[in-house]
């Protein structure tokens, strides 16, 4: 089977400080729409999981600017930027006479369906230009296979803009193996693409159907291919990024471990190190040579405590282990424990002790392995209740002499910058700055180019100053003089009058106070000047579980006022109130799903939807959707489809690209900039993203990551991650064999059968005299309120059925879960009840029986009710379970909802309710033995799973 190559060499070059990446290995090649395929046709291969490729294609008449990334082994996420020769992107020449050419904006994406075995080809299923004006949408089958060495076919069926039968081979000859020809048929359907330029380009007049054929070479990250097509000569170059390798340029520059030196003293004894103040000042100064901050550092009896972070390394195991190899050096012979409790921004991540001296010091030394020496070191989240607070202003006065003002290059993401930090965590930097704002009318790019200075400053425990200051340097965004066009509170859709104004700006003045307030309880206030849009006062509190827990909560409510465009103290009339709560949860593969519940800028109130994935390098790329009562008719919206907030975004950790660890991360969005609804003030100072990656290097194995930094240990999984995988198969196969005989076991499904009958025939007799009644009463408050509950309750009962499988243990989760399978199956039934009996909705007529009028879609007949097979499905699991027949009275009402808000006949709910409890019952009783789905973390030197007898929580 054909796949991308699993090693790469990676090299660095090295001039003026600068890396210059290449990696030796054959990587297949994208279309010429970012998709892997032959020319313009895909193929139903993925991209190698977690690779990210850009590149630039001409295909006369369209220039394609495209990304692609196999965000999952199996499913491939890609996005085009085409624009389309002679077609004008706006004939308004003072709206949009400096935009040029028309560009369109798409995503693509390809599922695998069936993964290639000796006999059967892979097959995918790809869907075009799902999001955006969908000029080219369209959806495909596509099977490929390898059919000898060095060759492989495809054939596909496409309808849309690939209209029908399609196919591509690609040979690579061993010889040649960085050489491929490629040949297909192209089935785009060219005399309708796209449809609103039809007589305008040259795409529509001279391109057809048809054959071509192309040369590919790939050297490296870097690939390129020339084609002939029927009628034209096009071209596409790209690069390819493995997200899933750990580097990408060795740490040649990376500061060695501590390990003493000419003046390094005496170990004093316990008697000493009490009596002279000096001890300490030395360890906590040979520390902040190592880029620790907030250091604090006490003897208690016979144990030594360190409190501090680190503002450079980006592993904590490897941050504490420095710490403590240079504990050794300095403290007093008695020494029978060390104790180091981690933090950011002085709140307690972890407290690791190192019980036994002496097996610590032989395996920094390389004398034992890692097995034995687990057996000494203990880690509790947060900070070990046992240690006394730590007192250290002498020593942190004494820390804060010789502080230097740098010329630094390439150096945390800048080019230049000049910095001064101290072992305080006070901080000035000084660097230039550019923004890039894409596809505006006025222009298909803008940019501003300023600089940044930014000062951080420590005032007491927990309490920080932080402040950011601008001054434009140059920049385009003058040329935008389209007003918004939105009819919310314009909360960011005048951005572009903030970016004109040139003068130098205070885009930041915050007092930030981090406490801890339980060990697992995070909180932060905030007040002062949070962004360049807004000023205000607010915190925020995160509950952050402890070790084998992948889940935290927080909310966040700021109280806001609009800032001026002068950007200094003025004021606009606007302010708000936002109050946001969130839950994270993180999935197997490195994904994290995130919603966002509240009231958001624009005084709108909703939920947003967040998805990423952290791939091995460190790198994380996602997307967002969010969904708002904002109502946002005005363009991209239309008062039939309001426009929703979406956008993709990246996170960088630059100690991926650079010659010496970093812990600083290069951050990136992909969104509409002119739009106001679902949008959120600009965070003074997140708690889950400033504690989550720490939180999960300490949640990782065995918490110690790369902690001695020996080279016989860099294959363990607790210092190089494998790759990740996930198999939900077999857990999902063990659920379905166990429903199947059950449902083959029960006695009762005759009589329960015509029970059903019995029950729906009665309603129906109904139908008439009650949908009158609650005709008579439709103004009533209460009916209208008893309609609004109908219509909710089903998705209150889905999302807490989700909490349950998320959050629960694992009899409540097994429940949550059942009850999401119960009302998946319930929606599936109840869509083929309404398609086969197609019954119009209640109307003035009463006729509880006629069929639809012609052209009304089969699937949103009126029998049966999804509302209430839904709101059955997932109550009946817990009622099960838990012995809480309440519960169905509780699913009733709501169903009855659906009737008086005469959304529903009777019967409809009725027979809506008996599918969904019949659904609940049996997959209860078939998967209510939780123990047979119990889950095992398989870590090997060859493989790391979850082998899957249980839900992963």
């Amino acid at each position: 089977m054909h796949k991308k190559s699993r090693s790469h060499l990676v090299t660095g070059v090295l001039q003026k400080g600068f890396p210059l990446l290449f990696a030796c290995g054959a990587l297949a090649q994208p279309s010429l729409n970012g998709q892997i395929g032959y020319i313009n046709m895909p193929s139903a291969r993925v991209g190698e999981d977690g690779t990210f490729s850009f590149g630039y294609g001409y295909d006369k008449p369209y220039g394609i600017l495209w990304t692609s990334t196999t965000v999952l082994p199996w499913l491939e996420v890609s996005g085009r930027y085409t624009s389309i020769a002679d077609v004008p992107g706006f004939t308004d020449q003072q709206y949009g006479g400096g935009y040029g050419r028309y560009k369109d904006k798409a995503i693509d994406t390809k599922f695998r369906l069936v993964e290639e075995t000796r006999w059967l080809p892979e097959i995918s299923l790809g869907l075009t230009d799902i999001q955006g004006n969908r000029l080219w949408k369209g959806t495909n089958l596509i099977a490929t296979k390898q059919v000898m060495p060095g060759l492989e076919t495809t054939l596909g069926y496409g309808s849309g803009r690939i209209k029908g039968m399609f196919g591509g081979l690609r040979y690579t000859p061993s010889f040649l193996p960085n050489w491929s020809v490629v040949a297909e048929y192209d089935a785009n359907n060219y005399s309708q693409d796209p449809h609103p330029f039809v007589d305008q380009t040259f795409a529509t007049e001279y391109r057809k159907k048809g054959p071509a054929v192309g040369l590919e070479y790939q050297w490296g990250w870097l690939g390129l291919q020339v084609a002939r097509q029927k009628t034209h000569n096009s071209i596409n170059a790209h690069i390819d990024i493995p997200l899933n390798i750990t580097e990408f340029v060795p740490k040649i520059q990376e500061p060695a471990f501590f390990t003493g030196g000419p003046e390094l003293p005496t170990r004093p004894t316990l008697e000493q190190w009490q009596g002279d103040r000096d001890r300490a000042r030395q360890l906590a100064s040979a520390l902040g040579n190592q880029d620790f901050k907030n250091i604090r550092i006490a003897m208690q009896r016979d144990t030594l405590v360190m409190e501090l972070s680190n503002s450079r390394i980006s592993n904590v195991g490897r941050a504490v282990g420095r710490a403590v190899r240079t504990a050794l050096y300095y403290a007093p012979l008695e020494t029978r424990e060390i104790k180091v409790v981690y933090t950011e921004l002085e709140q307690p991540l972890a407290t690791y002790s190192f019980y036994d001296m002496a097996t610590l010091n032989d395996y920094l030394l390389g004398k034992v392995n890692r097995e034995r020496f687990l057996q000494t070191v203990n880690i509790k989240p947060g900070r070990d209740e046992e240690l006394q607070p730590l007192d250290s202003q002498t020593l942190a006065q004494s820390l804060r002499e010789g502080i230097n003002v740098n010329l630094l290059t390439n150096r945390d993401g800048d080019w230049v910058q000049v910095t001064s930090d101290d072992t305080e965590d006070n901080r000035f930097h000084l660097a230039p700055k550019m923004g890039v704002y894409f596809n505006d009318p006025s222009g298909a790019f803008h940019y501003d180019i300023m600089a940044e200075a930014t000062y951080k400053r420590r005032l007491s425990k927990g309490l920080y100053l932080d402040s950011a200051l601008s001054a434009d340097l140059y920049n385009t965004i003058t040329a935008v003089k389209q007003p918004s066009n939105s009819e919310l509170p314009h909360v960011r859709s005048d951005i572009a009058d903030y970016k004109r104004v040139k003068t130098p700006k205070l885009n930041r003045l915050l007092l930030n106070q981090y406490m801890t307030l339980a060990p697992n309880v995070y909180a932060r206030a905030s007040a002062g000047i949070y962004e360049e849009m807004f000023r205000g006062a607010g915190g925020q509190v995160l509950y952050y579980p402890g070790f084998n827990k992948n889940w935290a909560v927080d909310l966040a409510v700021d109280a806001l006022q609009q800032r001026d465009v002068n950007g200094w103290f003025g004021k606009r009339d606007y302010q708000t109130v936002t109050a946001i709560t969130s839950l994270h949860y993180q999935l197997p593969m490195g994904v994290t799903a995130t919603v966002r519940a509240g009231r958001f800028l624009a005084k709108d109130d909703g939920v947003r939807f967040e998805l990423s994935r952290r791939f091995r390098s460190g790198v994380e790329a996602g997307f967002w959707y969010t969904k708002t009562n904002g109502n946002d008719i005005t363009s991209p919206g239309t008062p039939s489809k309001p426009y929703n907030d979406k956008g993709m975004f990246f996170s960088i950790p630059l100690n991926s690209l650079l010659t010496f660890d970093s812990r600083t991360v290069g951050s990136f969005s992909l969104s509409p900039w002119t739009r106001d609804v679902g949008q959120m003030v600009m965070t003074p100072g997140d708690l889950y993203d400033i504690l989550s990656n720490p939180k999960r290097d300490i949640h990782a194995y065995d918490g110690l990551g790369n902690f001695a930094e020996r080279a016989d240990e860099q294959n363990l999984p607790q210092v190089t991650p494998p790759l990740p995988s996930y198999t939900p198969w077999p857990m999902i196969r063990m659920r379905l064999e166990d429903s199947g005989n059950q449902w083959l076991d029960m006695d009762s499904k005759t009589a329960g059968l015509g029970l059903a009958t019995v029950a729906v025939a009665t309603a129906a007799a109904l139908d008439k005299s009650v949908d009158r009644a609650f005709k008579n009463h439709q103004q009533n408050t209460l009916v209208k309120d008893w309609g609004k509950l109908g219509k909710d309750l089903p998705i209150a009962t889905a999302a807490l059925s989700g909490i349950a499988f998320a959050l629960g243990d694992d009899r409540l989760s097994n429940t949550g879960l059942i009850a999401l399978e119960s009302g998946a199956i319930a929606i599936a039934g109840s869509e083929m009840l309404k398609f086969a009996v197609n019954r119009a909705r209640p109307s003035d007529d009463n006729a509880p029986w006629r069929s639809q009028p012609s052209g009304a879609s089969r699937w949103q007949s009126s029998f049966t009710s999804n509302h209430s097979a839904v709101l059955f499905a997932t109550v009946t699991p817990f009622a099960k379970e838990y012995d809480q027949p309440w519960l169905y009275g509780v699913a009733a009402l709501g169903a009855a909802g659906r009737v008086a808000s005469r959304d529903h006949w009777l019967s409809d709910v009725t027979a809506g309710g008996i599918l969904g409890y019949v659904a609940g019952n049996w997959l209860w009783q078939s998967q209510r033995d939780n123990s047979r789905y119990q889950s095992n973390l398989v870590v090997t030197p060859k493989q790391v799973g979850v082998q899957l007898n249980v839900p992963i929580q």
